[in-house]
């Protein structure tokens, strides 16, 4: 193979060319005339990428910048790494059908084999598996659309502060209130459910009491005949919230969603779209906790970078009938041996095992950095799926000890992380939470590098809003 350019492996600031820029604005503004008003990234980081290499991101005008947003999680390798890029190749070469429907293909053969193998003990063996349409949010349709089948019920339980997708049955158990005000009766089936969050604890105590008071309430309502709840198809749940902020849920709070739903016979989803492939310091989050979910639902990661989602299942709910959830582009060939190579290098290199000791150094010295920078709320997360809250230091805590979101300071973090060279994105709360997913590639010097741009980018932002406040 080719050797990539070394240049994309510096991580020294880089300034860019000013016909480049020029060139790279004209790209930029052609788009914003023609693109639909939904655009989001497009709207956070105005780059034009032209070539990408591990954590490395370059555009049209030569400027480099350190991806920490790792496309919202899908690259764990990070970008174009060889043995993605390999398997691509290997595959084009072969003259292997590209597009198969879901016909069975040595290529879908080994990924299968793959994916079971890195699935929690006690799961794989009496496991079905289904290929989505190529999206996280086809796969939550898919899984609803199974335990519904299955239980012959309807209603689904969610949490506040939830992702789960952006199509009808996966935005209603969301969380987010923006997108569904303007699609009436969207969520009129699925029943909120508090989410440990302990730095804006829903019960106000925050900490394990607050994860008690949540699974207390939980059993409580689902057992009270006067409590409004008919019994629900399924539950799902994410063991992080991703876009929520990186709130992870305590490992003992999970095992009581465990419990609560296996003796009234609700099926327990998990979302595995985004912490899944060794995000949080396991291959797949519910791990943490021990559980074992009646279905997981997976993308992202699993496709090597390219588009496939599945879902993944208890073979006592497998009562579709044929064609009960199908798709024309379920037989990615090249996602899947993507994705193979991907799950087995993660699985070989104990990628999951380096992104829980990277991820909790990471977090160590971001939690340091908060008494020196008083902006920074809450770190939290788990392995590379870590968030920083930012809040106004100026403002008095309430109860539990948290300060108000600052979005208007966060948008300025970012923005001033991007002059630096850095892509973060924000999510949570009022998007107040820097989230940092760098690839489980990272290197140290990397690691270094993204904690001091984003150290200097809040030091930054807040100095200058002191200094406003003061003149």
């Amino acid at each position: 193979m080719t050797a990539r350019p070394t240049a994309l492996t510096d991580v020294r600031p880089t300034v860019a060319d000013p016909a480049a820029v020029r060139r790279a604005d004209a790209v930029l503004e052609r788009q914003r005339g023609r693109e639909s008003s939904a655009r989001t990234y497009a709207r956070s980081f105005p780059i034009v990428p032209a070539r990408a290499h591990g954590m490395t991101v370059e555009g049209t005008d030569g400027r480099r910048y350190l991806d920490c947003l790792s496309g919202a999680g899908t690259l764990a390798l990070g970008h174009n790494h060889p043995i993605v890029l390999e398997a691509v190749q290997r595959t084009l070469t072969s003259g292997a059908p590209l597009h198969v429907l879901d016909l069975a293909t040595p290529e879908k053969d080994a990924f299968t084999d793959a994916l079971f193998a890195t699935l929690p003990s006690g799961f794989a063996d009496r496991a079905r598996i289904h290929f989505c349409g190529p999206t996280g949010t086809d796969a939550v349709e898919a899984a609803f659309k199974l335990m519904q089948t299955a239980t012959g019920r309807r209603g689904l339980l969610a949490f506040t502060g939830a992702y789960h997708g952006m199509t009808a049955g996966a935005l209603a158990a969301s969380g987010g209130v923006t997108t569904k005000q303007p699609v009436p009766g969207i969520a009129a089936d699925v029943t909120r459910l508090p989410y440990p969050y302990s730095y804006r604890c829903p019960f106000g105590v925050g900490g394990e009491h607050g994860a008690q008071l949540s699974a207390r309430y939980t059993e409580r309502l689902l057992d009270d005949p006067n409590g409004g709840v008919v019994p629900p198809a399924a539950m799902i749940v994410e063991a992080v919230q991703g876009e929520g902020g990186a709130v992870p849920a305590p490992d003992a709070w999970l095992r009581e969603m465990r419990r609560i739903t296996a003796e009234r016979g609700i099926p327990l989803i998990a979302d595995e779209v985004q912490t899944g492939v060794g995000r949080t310091g396991a291959f797949w989050a519910v791990e943490h906790s021990g559980i074992v979910p009646d279905a997981m639902v997976m993308s992202k990661a699993i496709g090597g970078s390219l588009p496939l989602a599945v879902i993944v299942y208890h073979e006592d709910y497998d009562g579709w009938l044929p064609g009960a959830h199908t798709g024309t582009f379920r037989g990615n060939t090249l996602a899947m041996a993507a994705g193979t190579a991907t799950l087995r290098y993660v699985a070989k290199e104990g990628l999951a095992e380096r992104a829980a000791a990277v991820g909790a150094a990471m977090t160590a010295r971001l939690e340091a950095l908060s008494s020196q920078l008083p902006a920074i709320g809450d770190v939290r997360g788990r392995g590379l799926m870590i968030g920083v809250e930012l809040v106004d230091p100026e403002a008095e805590p309430d109860a539990c000890g948290a300060r108000p979101a600052a979005p208007r300071i966060a948008a300025q973090v970012r923005a001033a992380c991007l002059e630096r060279g850095l892509i973060v994105e924000l999510g949570g709360r009022y998007d107040s939470t820097a989230r940092l997913l760098p690839p489980l590639t990272v290197t140290d010097e990397q690691v270094e590098a993204v904690l001091d741009r984003l150290t200097d980018a809040i030091a930054s932002v807040t100095a200058a809003r002191l200094a406003g406040a003061q003149a």
